[in-house]
């Protein structure tokens, strides 16, 4: 299949484009490098694919590319690229994520309509679409209450889809990502920066009192639901939870850091956030019904997959001995609790 991947050098997508490389597949990917977070982070998630004859990469904005031409003979669209953050789009920030997550996305369903030869279109959603929920786990058909500017972009974003659907014909299937953790997570996520902290003997900045919790899915899993939803014949015109069975407080992973590396992280509370629900966890049985999705990749397996890495990256950028614990001592833990679990 030839395949078209948006926001293909991100967290998601480049994990995404890897897989569909290594099942024999041509992907077209696009990334605009938005500002969100350093530039060579995205570089770095895309360069082992860039020697493939089989992947196509275009820089540039999806509201000014000509996608009518990008998007012929491509039978799978599977659209990552959003303005992502549920903390921020308050003020004058909000146009930016009109422009990437509504705009963007009516022009490329457009666009796939006009052109005709899409065959599936997965679109991306995110659990932040639910809000505060009154009750747990959520269900899809879970009334849509977003508390953040970003939750109300991507319930617009799920509505759009859905539009082109029933009134164009076009195959689409969403997938509501729930925190979705593992190597290349974004700098900005709590995963992320808690294990930054701790190579770095810092404190583990916690909005709020930790208590709130999250049901997590790891990378892999995610990539697995994505090409479920490209074959599966039922799945055209559904909306789908992906998550991982793992619902964890903030003060849970924190120890969990702490046992397995064998390091103190200290903890730094701060005030909570506007836009952040205070509690998230997921039906995913229709996703299990539907697509056959099971997530196989546990919390303690996928937080040591994520360490691994944020000591991997952090060592390739380091140009001078890092204070207190040695990268090479806490890899040697690692290994060490790996081996005891």
């Amino acid at each position: 299949m030839r395949c078209l991947v948006t926001g293909v050098a991100g967290f998601i997508g480049s994990h995404l484009a890897e897989r569909l490389l290594s099942e024999g597949h041509e992907v077209c990917g696009i990334d605009a490098f938005t500002d969100f977070y350093p530039r060579q982070i995205k570089e770095r998630n895309i360069q082992g694919m860039l020697t493939s004859n089989r992947f196509d990469f275009i820089e540039g904005d999806l509201l000014r590319l000509p996608l009518v031409s990008l998007l012929d003979g491509v039978d799978w669209v599977f659209h990552l690229a959003a303005q992502a953050g549920v903390r921020q789009g308050w003020g004058n920030e909000f146009v930016r994520y009109v422009d990437a997550n509504v705009l963007a996305t009516q022009r490329l369903l457009e666009d796939a309509v006009r052109v005709g030869n899409v065959r599936r279109f997965v679109c991306a959603s995110s659990s932040s679409v639910y809000g505060e929920a009154t009750s747990l786990p959520v269900k899809e058909a879970t009334p849509l209450r977003p508390v953040s500017p970003y939750g109300v972009t991507k319930a617009t974003t799920e509505q759009l889809c859905m539009l082109y659907h029933r009134n164009c014909g076009l195959p689409v299937v969403i997938l509501r990502y729930f925190t979705v953790y593992g190597p290349r997570q974004r700098p900005d996520m709590a995963f992320y920066r808690f294990c930054y902290a701790l190579i770095n003997q810092q404190p583990a900045l916690v909005y709020g009192d930790g208590r709130q919790t999250r049901d997590v899915t790891y990378v892999d899993d995610v990539v697995e639901a994505n090409l479920l939803a490209a074959v599966a014949p039922a799945a055209v015109g559904l909306v789908f939870n992906i998550a991982g069975g793992a619902r964890v407080s903030i003060r849970e992973v924190i120890d969990l850091l702490k046992e397995m590396s064998g390091m103190p992280l200290p903890v730094k509370f701060l005030d909570d956030q506007r836009g952040e629900a205070h509690d998230t966890f997921a039906d995913i049985s229709q996703a299990n019904y539907v697509l056959g999705f099971s997530p196989r990749i546990g919390l303690r397996e996928g937080l040591r997959r994520e360490l691994d890495y944020v000591i991997s990256y952090t060592r390739g950028l380091a140009s001078r001995p890092y204070l207190g614990w040695p990268l090479d001592s806490i890899s040697q833990r690692l290994g060490e609790s790996d081996n005891d679990k």
